[in-house]
């Protein structure tokens, strides 16, 4: 169930709804790092002014460049670390439009589902970016101590993870916060095996930037075929 789930995901990969909210979260995310950064210079320069004393070196007025400069590579390198989890979490925010595009194929016979707000969808998206940053730095350690296991604890954390967040983005969205966790708790070894087949991309450059809508579009079959199993012949 999980493999058919996720072919039919990337067999839509191409849906321009799914293209539209990569665009939308990449966008935003460029935008955000390119804020910071022009923050940052405008910061250092109203610090430094025009020029400044140092010691034994007499006045400069070059300091704010040189800083300016600094600051290309170092956002940068934190762009390689954070544009994933930024990206995610920017994009989560628009996954919704992900799961009615499967639907829309999919399970057209469907009502209409119950689309949560904006402000509750940013929220989530938040939420679930801290948890898995703060997860992964106290993971560290475990990367540490086992560094042969790394890579299958990476997977293994961040399938939980992401199999939670995105179940419940397919299911609250149909049965409500409380019936989505109790069937998260039900179904919890499916999800997470789901979750670690979304987890081994994010491992792979580029590719890692589209988890969040495959991850979307995967759980939403999968949430689907499991009410299916229930459903009564």
């Amino acid at each position: 169930m999980i493999l058919s789930a996720f072919f039919a995901a990337l067999g839509q990969v191409g849906d321009p709804r799914f293209r539209s909210v990569l665009l939308k979260g990449l966008g935003i995310t460029v935008a955000i790092f390119v804020a910071v950064y022009v923050a940052f210079v405008q910061g250092v320069g109203w610090m430094l002014g025009d020029s400044v004393t140092l010691p034994w070196i007499g006045t400069v007025s070059w300091v704010d460049d040189a800083i300016s400069w600094g600051a290309v590579p170092l956002m940068l390198l934190l762009s390689v670390f954070l544009m994933v989890p930024v990206a995610s979490a920017i994009t989560g925010i628009f996954l919704d439009d992900v799961a009615q595009a499967v639907e829309d194929r999919h399970y057209p016979a469907l009502p209409p589902a119950q689309d949560p707000s904006l402000m509750v969808n940013i929220k989530d998206s938040l939420g679930f970016l801290g948890v898995l940053i703060v997860a992964n730095i106290v993971a560290l350690a475990l990367y540490l101590a086992f560094a042969p296991l790394a890579p299958f604890i990476f997977w293994g954390l961040n399938g939980f993870l992401l199999g939670r967040e995105y179940f419940t983005l397919a299911a609250i969205r149909r049965v409500g916060r409380e019936q989505a966790a109790l069937l998260r708790r039900r179904h919890m070894v499916t999800i997470w095996a789901a979750g670690v087949l979304m987890a081994v991309p994010l491992t792979v450059p580029l590719l890692n930037l589209v988890v969040p809508i495959l991850g979307a579009a995967t759980f939403t079959h999968v949430f689907h075929r499991l009410q299916a199993r229930r459903a009564p012949a």
